[in-house]
């Protein structure tokens, strides 16, 4: 039992959690209250002299930052008192006996000053040290001997200081942007301003302004925390999509993706600001006494950098002289920074800040050149972005961008917030413009293709609009524009068709054709989906998805400038294997990433061997399948679930098995999926709704029936399964990977060779899958 369960018992505060209106740092401090007069109950009843002895809280407790389940950290201070481990004893037996956990330690003051000249760990927590009880003036001393010692020291400590914070970096991610964050340990969680208040205290005083900030942002996370402790009545730091819901409620956010946008804007300030102060503590070559304030600047040893800048101390610095009100002079900064690899000074974006007008309209020709000239940088673009929206700047150039500031995504498909999402796309977009004739719309296309996820209604019509206005207000002209609005219209064309549809079948290319119209469009939107889905996340782009998106891309390109599509298609099945059919080979080879089996054609064939692959931990990416000759071939592209290298053997075998009839592939199944698949406790928000869809439009020869669900081993057996007791024969069948959900498409023909139009056939078939899905997730 940790503190909130002793708090609900023998400290008798249980009110103090049942009122919901204590939130955050008021909570906290009311908790440790509550927890220092229990404690200085048990000093007094247990030490009768206190002469040369203090109970002194450290750490978390020390600031008084008390959260429901915080340990509590004590240091027993004493002058060389021969009964101290008895007293010890007789302190700490009542708190372990209450089920707290306790974080203990017993010294001498010169032990202590001595400790906290080696160990970082032991300095910083005097750095909160608290008086609970006994001689005051014993722990008073320490405290001010430690402070002094501390900014005596603090330049031997920094370095390794921001050695820790970077390592806690990579360690715990980004509080802003991971899925399910850790609160604390995470970039731009509490334990950043904590190191950055460490900091403070060694060598400079901070910026007002800057103070004020951090505070409220680190408000905004230490609710987070506390609530999170109070409705899971456990400790954690790491805030799990299952416990989002109940923390945005107590905390009376209207949803949880409001909550996750509030932390990740708080988040996102406290990792600026803490990149900036350590990053001027890094580089800055000034002597302490100069050190002391954070802002102060000299303006000696400047380099010109471009018309009103110039380069100092890694920084990008507006010259005395530069117009502040003039738009052009923060994309002139802003390029120049990125260009150059630097940072942008503080005094600089501040000076913008009180005097930037807006843009005219439409922009300068050197306005939009400068804004495009920052995207082509690339990765360098995004932290110049981020210090630009950190004071509201961004926003002044582009307002349409407010709405996505800081907008969660919470699925595990994506990685990113909308704008993080679209400044990266906008970044990888930049290294691919060697593909494209429009360097210049390939980069504002991946920056703008989402921006739409902000505003109420489809995404992708809004945001046409909003690219339109944005596009025109830039001082494009109406063709680029028209461009730009179909890079958004269509930005998601090529990734659904290369993963949903046969690129065998005419009718896909003509379509992909028809609606990108020309072949530079086409080319930008082959680039764009790259950038789109590697800034999306992992289970976006794969090497699989990257050569279907490239041979569209290719099949398409060769149509629209003349090519005949019989030269790039129909290539399944091929000569030779027609010619092993007529003869009435059997064959089942697998080799690199593809199953080939050619046998006696025979009803549930397919469903029969997906569920071979599924027991031998494959997964089907793609597949394709004919029959005549009374014989079947059917061609499976697979990958390994554990990243595996594929055994063929084994994996043969099993085929071999399942196509004698010999293999319980729906027992094994169930036996698999009960050993290695465990139910989560929570189920992420789905990227798509789960459904059925039948379209007989999009191909004039087949059905496609297309399915998404949740991501479940046997899925693809079973549905196949029951697609072929309806007497449906399967042509093709792709399967696409959405970071837990998956969209499987089927290209099909009803027992007499033609596609399904029966609605009563159609209704069984939404029948039978739902049924198949339901007992995957059973």
């Amino acid at each position: 039992m940790a503190i909130g369960e002793a708090i609900k018992s023998a400290l008798r505060r249980d009110e103090l959690l049942a009122a919901r209106s204590m939130v955050g740092t008021v909570l906290c401090r009311a908790l440790a209250r509550r927890v220092d007069e229990w404690l200085q109950g048990i000093f007094a009843d247990e030490v009768a002299d206190s002469e040369g002895i203090a109970l002194v809280a450290v750490g978390g407790y020390g600031r008084a930052e008390l959260c429901p389940y915080s340990d509590i950290d004590l240091l027993l201070l004493h002058r060389d008192r021969p009964d101290i481990g008895d007293i010890a004893t007789r302190l700490w037996y009542p708190i372990w006996d209450e089920g707290l956990k306790l974080g203990h330690s017993v010294r001498t003051p010169r032990e202590t000053r001595e400790l906290a000249k080696t160990d970082l760990d032991t300095a910083t927590s005097l750095l909160d040290a608290r008086h609970i009880a006994g001689d005051a003036e014993l722990t008073g001393d320490l405290t001010a001997d430690n402070a002094t010692q501390w900014r005596r020291n603090g330049r031997r400590w920094l370095p390794q200081l921001a050695q820790r914070v970077a390592e806690r970096h990579r360690r715990s991610g980004e509080v802003a942007y991971k899925l399910e964050p850790d609160l604390k340990q995470g970039r731009g969680g509490l334990r950043d301003v904590h190191a950055l208040r460490w900091a403070e205290a060694a060598v400079f005083e901070m910026d007002e302004a800057d103070s004020r900030k951090l505070r409220a942002d680190y408000e905004v996370i230490l609710a987070a925390r506390v609530e999170l402790h109070r409705t899971t009545d456990r400790p954690g730091d790491q805030l799990l999509l299952q416990e989002q819901d109940g923390v945005a409620a107590a905390l009376d956010y209207d949803d949880a993706d409001e909550l996750m946008a509030a932390i990740a804007g708080s988040a996102r300030s406290i990792a600026w600001r803490s990149d900036e102060i350590w990053a001027w503590l890094r580089d800055s070559e000034l002597p302490p006494e100069w050190r002391r304030r954070l802002r102060r600047r000299t303006t000696r040893n400047n380099t010109a950098l471009d018309v009103g800048l110039m380069t100092h101390e890694g920084r990008a610095v507006l010259a005395d002289d530069a117009d502040a009100a003039d738009p052009c002079t923060a994309l002139r900064l802003a390029r120049a920074a990125a260009t150059h690899g630097l940072r942008m000074d503080r005094p600089s974006l501040e000076r913008l800040q009180e005097q930037m007008e807006p843009l005219p309209e439409p922009w300068p020709d050197e306005a939009r050149k400068m804004f495009v000239d920052l995207l082509l940088t690339g990765a360098a673009a995004p932290p110049v972005i981020e210090a630009l929206d950190q004071m509201d700047l961004f926003v002044r150039i582009l307002p349409e961008w407010a709405p996505n500031r800081s907008r969660p995504q919470r699925n595990a498909y994506h990685q990113f917030t909308v704008d993080r999402h679209l400044c990266e796309a906008a970044a990888l977009a930049a290294d691919l413009v060697d593909r494209v004739d429009r360097p210049d719309l390939l980069v504002l296309g991946a920056l703008l293709h989402d921006i739409g996820k902000g505003y109420p209604g489809d995404h992708t019509e809004v945001g046409m609009v909003l690219v339109a206005d944005i596009a025109h207000r830039m001082g494009y002209p109406p063709t680029d524009v028209d461009v730009l609005v179909a890079m958004v219209e269509h930005h998601l064309l090529l990734p659904d068709v290369a993963t949903r549809r046969d690129l065998e079948d005419p009718d896909t290319i003509a379509e992909v054709s028809r609606q990108a119209r020309t072949v530079e469009t086409l080319r930008l939107l082959g680039a764009l989906t790259e950038a789109d889905s590697v800034a999306t996340g992992p289970s976006a782009w794969s090497k699989w998805k990257a050569s279907l998106v490239r041979e569209l891309v290719a099949r398409c390109a060769h149509v629209m400038e003349g090519g005949d599509i019989d030269e790039i298609t129909s290539r399944f099945p091929t000569p030779e294997h027609r010619q092993m059919m007529e003869a009435g080979e059997r064959l089942v080879l697998g080799e690199g990433d593809t199953l080939l089996v050619i046998a006696p054609d025979q009803h549930g064939m397919f469903s029969r061997v997906a569920g071979a692959l599924a027991l031998s931990g494959l997964r089907v990416l793609l597949a394709a399948a004919h029959s005549e000759y009374g014989m079947a071939l059917e061609r499976f592209q697979v990958e390994s679930t554990l990243g595996l290298e594929i055994d063929w053997p084994q994996v043969t075998a099993y085929v071999e098995q399942a196509l004698a009839g010999r293999l319980a592939i729906e027992a094994r199944l169930a036996e698999r999926i009960s050993t290695y698949e465990v139910e989560p406790d929570f189920t992420p928000r789905p990227v798509i709704a789960p459904k059925v869809t039948v379209d007989n439009e999009s191909s004039s020869t087949a059905t496609i029936i297309e399915l998404a669900a949740q991501a479940r081993m046997g899925l693809l057996s079973r549905v196949t399964s029951a697609l072929s007791q309806l007497d449906l024969n399967i042509l093709s069948a792709k399967v696409q990977d959405l970071g837990g959900d998956v969209v499987h498409a089927y290209y099909v023909r009803n027992g007499e060779g033609e596609k399904v139009t029966d609605p009563d056939h159609q209704h069984e078939i939404n029948l039978a899958l739902q049924h198949a899905i339901d007992s995957c997730n059973a």
